[in-house]
């Protein structure tokens, strides 16, 4: 299993990320103070590793579901999701990711 803990930004919202790989892929636990990431994690439950790591195929469902419900595009919850999805199939090692900003 992994657990991505992300902290949105200037919004103030938090969304945890659980994820975990079964015998049909990865099933995911999304839990956010934000009524749009709340949305997305109806409708994102389970998917498959290696459509969402990719862009060689199709946008990954994670992108898809963020275009739908998400308002911004540069919300770094659905990337911290897709991160996420990357360890529990073990496709990745854990490590943090960071964006500073500044003027």
């Amino acid at each position: 299993m992994a657990t991505a803990e992300i902290e949105a930004g200037i919004c103030g919202f938090k969304t945890v990320v659980d994820a975990k790989m079964d015998g049909q892929g990865c099933v995911l636990t999304i839990r956010s103070d934000c009524k749009s990431i709340q949305r997305l994690a109806r409708r994102l439950t389970r998917v498959n590793p290696f459509d969402e790591i990719s862009f060689s195929q199709s946008v990954p469902q994670t992108l898809q579901m963020g275009k739908l419900h998400c308002p911004h595009a540069a919300c770094p919850v659905p990337v911290g999701i897709i991160k996420a999805i990357e360890i529990a199939a073990g496709l990745a090692l854990p490590a943090d990711v960071a964006i500073r900003l500044s003027r």
